[in-house]
Order: structure tokens, then sequence, then C-alpha cells
């Protein structure tokens, strides 16, 4: 029989409790929200099934001049990718609070799921991503993405699509520059808050040279709990992940490596196909301590209003970079000029009392993140076992 026609992952029917979420007094947070390890078990459950969830896909019509009708082996990152903004998206039009079942027949959630599914016409598709990321980005269709590229795809990818209304900021080098953030915001038409456009915030960092350094893990988790986390788009080595949540020193993700056949859903409330529709839903988190994750990823959110922007902001100054841990990126009003070799001639002319600036030491977050993905070549991803669902 072929491989790709059975499912040998655990049967959740007549397995055992699954370990997702430890038997503990610790506090879960997801996306935002707080729960309790033990007590709060089914509503954490819940609220991790009602993401979206995109994995491979086999069976779909080619991508462009290429005769891959899979993306198993190369599409976990442009997956997760979907992922984050399929979360934008439920969260800008539904609401955080929303809850998904099988029988969802939401008009609202079917505009939103069926932008990710596996054809050219979907507008967030494997098709449309890919294809970006060869006309823009320069990566050939079947190649691995990282956390820049991909964000930087669908920043692109949301402009053609006026139903979402969303924006997506990406803040490079490790620099979040609010005026440019109100500029971009404020000069497209109106979203909910008149005069501002919702915004998903992507901003792609690098903790380290090798592994996550341990002096930003708090930083982290406090990511996870900011009104407006949209989660982080990372991985371990070799493999992406879209990382939802954490309890205790574990990240909590979705997990884009299960092949699933292709499908579509529908688009109308009276013919959703339910066995498809619950293809892009997972009940159980996997866990990953954070010291295993590269240190290559992207922290998301996203902002309705000017005020959730402004109330955001105040968090990172606070919370990230005024709460006692190492900050993660740094807030400032207006972008500085870019370094220049005139800058070192310049210091250089300084008196010797003067303190020469120009020849501190980079530390690993100050690294320019059109390199991230320049460090480490990363081989193709077949670690998944070629898992499938049936639908």
């Amino acid at each position: 029989m072929d491989m790709l026609d059975a499912y040998v992952g655990y049967d959740l029917g007549s397995c055992s409790e699954p370990d997702d979420i430890p038997r503990t007094d610790e506090t879960v947070w997801i996306l935002g929200k707080q729960y309790h390890a033990t007590d709060d078990i089914e509503a954490i459950r819940q609220d991790v099934q009602s993401r979206l969830w995109c994995t491979y896909r086999r069976g779909f019509v080619p991508i462009g001049n290429t005769q891959l009708t899979t993306d198993k082996g190369w599409g976990c990152m442009l997956r997760c990718g979907q992922m984050v903004l399929a979360e934008a998206l439920t969260e800008l039009h539904l609401g955080r609070d929303w809850q998904w079942s099988e029988e969802t027949r939401d008009a609202t959630y079917l505009k939103i799921v069926n932008r990710f599914e596996d054809n050219k016409q979907a507008p967030f598709s494997l098709h449309q991503i890919a294809l970006m990321g060869d006309s823009s980005e320069e990566k050939r269709i079947g190649e691995w993405f990282g956390p820049n590229t991909v964000a930087q795809v669908l920043k692109k990818l949301v402009k053609f699509d006026d139903w979402c209304r969303l924006v997506i900021h990406v803040a490079l080098d490790n620099t979040l520059a609010t005026d440019e953030i109100v500029e971009l915001c404020t000069d497209q038409k109106a979203g909910p808050d008149p005069g501002w456009q919702p915004l998903l915030l992507i901003i792609p960092l690098r903790l380290g040279l090798s592994e996550v350094n341990p002096i930003y893990i708090e930083g982290l988790k406090k990511c996870f709990q900011l009104p407006g986390s949209c989660g982080m788009i990372g991985g371990r080595p070799n493999q992406a992940l879209y990382f939802i949540g954490y309890v205790g020193e574990e990240a909590l993700y979705l997990d884009p490596h299960t092949v699933q056949r292709v499908g579509c859903i529908g688009e109308k409330q009276e013919s959703v196909e339910q066995e498809q529709d619950a293809t892009f839903h997972q009940r159980h988190a996997s866990r990953i301590a954070f010291a295993s994750m590269d240190p290559s990823l992207a922290v998301c959110f996203l902002c309705c209003s000017r005020a959730q922007f402004d109330q955001l902001v105040a968090h990172f100054k606070e919370r990230l970079n005024g709460g006692g841990s190492q900050p993660l990126f740094e807030v400032t009003k207006t972008r500085q000029a870019p370094w220049t070799p005139t800058t070192v001639s310049s210091a250089s002319s300084r008196k010797n009392s003067e303190p020469n600036e120009a020849f501190n030491v980079i530390s690993a977050t100050e690294i320019p993140n059109e390199e991230f993905e320049e460090l480490e070549p990363r081989p193709l991803d077949d670690s998944d076992e070629e898992f499938e669902i049936i639908a």
C-alpha cells in the first residue's frame, strides 16, 4: 500500500491521553490568552483547534512550470506563513474568542479558509506564495524559505486582496520605527478605525548564532502574553513550526509536517465539505523547549486600530524593553540613517577622549535580517515520515 495513503501517527480515538499539555499547576499562554494547565485543559484544546492548521498537501495542480504536485520536504515555512496570516484574518474578522467546530458554517470563516486552499485562484495559496517568492525574492519554486522571506512575500500578497483589509509591516534590523507604521496604516483605505488600516506586524529576529541565547527566552514568553499576539514563525533546525504559546520552559506549536490530500471545502454555507474542513484543524498542540528552537524567527502581532497599536508599543517599552528581560528589538520613533563607512572615518577623527561608538561589538540580534538565511544553509526537510490524514 502507498505510504501516502495511510496515516501512521497516533489515532486520537484509541490512544491514551495525549501529552500536549503537562499536568501541572503552571499557567498556559496561547496568543494573548491565559489558562491553567490542568483546570482549563478542554478550553486550551478548543482554542488550539480553532486555529487554522496548514500542512503539507499532495495532489494539487503543478505550481508554475514545475512538476511539483506536493510541497512535502520544502513547504513547511510557507505553511507557517499561511498559519500566521490566517490567525490575523480570524482575529480581525471573527474575533479572538471565536471557536471552530465540526458543524461550523460561518460564511466569514469560509471566506478565510478558502483563501488558503491549494489552487492558484486562492489569494494566499501555496501556489501564490511560491510564485511570489520566485518572482520577487529570488527563491525558486521548491526552495526552502526563511521567516524573513515568507514575511516579505505575504506583505506583497495582501495588497492584492481587498477583502482581507490587512497591511503587513516587516520591521527589519531589529528596529521598530513607529512613524513608519503610522504612515503605512493611515495612508490606506479606512479600516475598523477610520483612518487606520488593520496591521499585521512581523518582526524578524535572530537570537543567537546556532541556538537561542537563554537571555532572550523571557522576552519570547512575554510576546505570547501580549494582546494581539499572532504567535511566531520559526522552528527547530531544518524544520519550520508555528508557535502559538508556551507552558513552563516549553513553547507550544502547530506542526505543518503532515501530508494531507488536497481538497476543496466549498464557498457556501450549505455545501461545506466537513471532512475536508477538519483537515485544517488540530486539537492538540506539540511542545518544544525554548532552548531547542532555531534562533532565526519572527514575532507577529495584530493591531486592528490605532489605539491597539499605541497600547502594543507601550507594552513593548514597559514589558519587553523595561521589564527585566533582555530586549528582543529596539523601539524608536524614527529610523536612524543607515550605517556607512564614513561613520567609521568620522568617528576615528574624534578626539581620543570621546567614546568611539563606531566600533561597538555587534550582538547576535543586530545582524541585518537580510543576512539571516545566508548564515546557515538549510537542507530540505524530509523528516515527516510521510504522515497523512485521510479526508
